[in-house]
């Protein structure tokens, strides 16, 4: 292949970035290892492809699924044990096993002792937080606010897109121990 060839069709990769959100919580279907029971209130993704973000509410579900499908690799932060597992409610096929698929936490988990939220990533490595968590969601859900859990799980997408091409461009990311000592965590993932 010439380089030309080849510089064309890494520019052509699709890169779906990923999360959602759920209906109920794991209390209220009987814990984690119910995810799929907690249905899905909004799930959101940015395709490199298209340079835009799209979002579905649980009738569109099914078309949520074909994009992650159809994608060259899906990003997301603990996408393939939490977020698939919820479509799993909606789809008879392992995604996690059928999707190619990069998830940050479990690219990182390795290196540190207790699980690290993405916040805790995106605050000392992009200088950014979360708008909001997934009880504030539920609660948004359970008030029909779908406008407010749609923005903040696009923001949610947005942070993993740049922990993700951060990682690739600088090979680390970067978080706060409990003691307030910044540490790095190996990031050996490339675009």
């Amino acid at each position: 292949m010439a380089i030309g060839q080849q510089a064309i069709s890494l520019a052509m990769k699709n890169i779906v970035y990923f999360d959602l959100e759920t209906q109920r919580s794991s209390t209220e279907v009987g814990g984690w290892n119910h995810a799929d029971r907690m249905g899905l209130s909004v799930g959101v993704t940015y395709s490199t492809a298209s340079g835009s973000y799209s979002i579905y509410d649980e009738a569109h579900v099914m078309d949520l699924i074909r994009e992650l499908q159809r994608a060259d690799l899906v990003v997301g932060y603990n996408h393939c044990d939490f977020d698939y597992s919820v479509l799993m409610g909606y789809y008879p096929m392992d995604l996690k096993s059928t999707v190619p698929s990069l998830d940050i936490l479990q690219e990182i988990k390795g290196y540190i002792p207790h699980r690290l939220g993405m916040d805790a990533l995106a605050t000392t490595t992009l200088g950014v937080g979360k708008t909001a968590e997934g009880l504030q969601a539920l609660q948004w859900y359970k008030e029909g606010r779908m406008l407010e859990i749609a923005e903040y799980c696009c923001y949610d997408v947005k942070i993993t897109r740049l922990l993700h091409e951060y990682g690739a461009k600088h090979g680390r990311l970067y978080y706060k121990e409990r003691n307030g000592k910044i540490m790095a965590v190996p990031a050996k993932w490339k675009l």
